[in-house]
């Protein structure tokens, strides 16, 4: 039976830092779009709170005002968080002919 480690002798290593929105644009590597409805939004902020990308912008009051799409990857976390139902996620083959893809 192998003698259990002390702290001391488990080798050091490096700290890898997860990638944010800030400084990777991560809106190219979803199949799935948010669609946000201003007119539903109570803008509780419970997307912009649990977005993974910060994704949800907002404006000097708090309001939110959108998603940015190039830093959404489409996790869909905010459209089954949101009480209003006011995000809905629509595949990004819907968006296909708007961008002139085949």
């Amino acid at each position: 039976m192998a003698k259990p480690k002390k702290w001391r002798d488990v080798p050091m290593a490096g700290v890898a830092f997860g990638a944010t929105a800030e400084a990777v644009e991560t809106g190219q590597w979803r199949s799935i779009r948010p669609l946000w409805d201003s007119e539903k939004c109570i803008s509780c902020l419970i997307c912009w709170n649990q977005c993974p990308d910060r994704a949800v912008t907002t404006d000097e009051s708090g309001k939110v005002t959108g998603i940015d799409e190039f830093y959404c990857k489409g996790c869909g976390i905010c459209a089954h968080l949101c009480p209003k139902d006011a995000i809905e996620m629509k595949p990004e083959t819907d968006f296909a002919a708007a961008r002139g893809d085949r």
